[in-house]
């Protein structure tokens, strides 16, 4: 679950490790602000300890002393080998957009890497835009998975009622899609590429017409499931004045 931000940040903002219970509690706050979660819906602190404790990462991204952001990871295996599954990256609303959320996913792969974990995986909702353009073109992250409703509808505004469908992101730390992506270069579609659309304004219609939302999601899943059984990955977003589309390509080796 991602909520980030994409452009430069302020040179005072840091990201380091929460050690602390005292510490956890400001991510534990920092929940219900991001996404406005009732108290049933949000992470207790313990697990932020059970998180750092197993082989996790807890950062949070302070601006002098106050907190930014927060990044809540737990280690995971796959096939016999580690990974990081990137449970919540989240971001108080006046510090989106000034790259607070890179500064959290930057730190969250910088220590991956210095501990051999070859990947970090995530879960986004398909209908946030914003993040998906963030996860796929500028962190170089993959989708091959569609899960619906992983959560159940929840109290938050943010899921606006909807099943909670996600997509995973696969970020393999050091293929070469990653580094290119995380050094500005932009996907060139091919011959092959199929594109599922949604309209730029889907927030506006999570809010103002949940059934039509929750046609168009419905849609999506199934758009998803036909690619993914086809062979194709998600491997780039990109954005036009109507809407939001992602690039989906028969499935290429991305990681060696």
């Amino acid at each position: 679950m991602t909520r980030a931000s994409t452009t430069p940040a302020k040179p005072d903002i840091v990201v380091r490790p929460l050690r602390s219970i005292e510490e956890m509690r400001v991510a534990v706050d920092l929940q219900k602000r991001v996404w406005g979660y009732a108290d049933l819906d949000t992470v207790p602190d313990q697990m932020f300890v059970v998180a750092r404790e197993s082989g996790g990462q807890v950062l949070a991204a302070y601006d002098r002393e106050t907190p930014a952001g927060f990044a809540l990871a737990y280690a995971g295996i796959h096939d016999g080998k580690p990974y990081l599954h990137s449970h919540m990256v989240g971001v108080l609303r006046e510090y989106q957009d000034r790259g607070v959320g890179r500064l959290l996913k930057l730190a969250q792969r910088d220590d991956a890497i210095a501990r051999g974990i070859p990947l970090i995986e995530w879960t986004f909702d398909p209908l946030q835009l914003k993040n998906a353009h963030f996860n796929l073109a500028r962190l170089g992250a993959i989708v091959r998975r569609y899960l619906p409703n992983v959560y159940g509808r929840t109290t938050s505004p943010l899921h606006a009622g909807l099943p909670t469908d996600r997509l995973v992101a696969e970020w393999w730390l050091q293929s070469p899609h990653v580094e290119e992506t995380l050094q500005g270069k932009r996907l060139t579609p091919g011959s092959k590429t199929v594109c599922i659309s949604i309209p730029s304004n889907i927030r506006q219609i999570c809010t103002e017409d949940a059934p039509r939302a929750e046609a168009i999601q419905s849609e999506v899943r199934e758009q998803f499931g036909q690619c993914i059984a086809a062979g194709r990955a998600a491997v780039g977003f990109e954005f036009t004045p109507d809407q939001g589309s992602y690039i989906l390509e028969p499935y290429e080796d991305r990681i060696d």
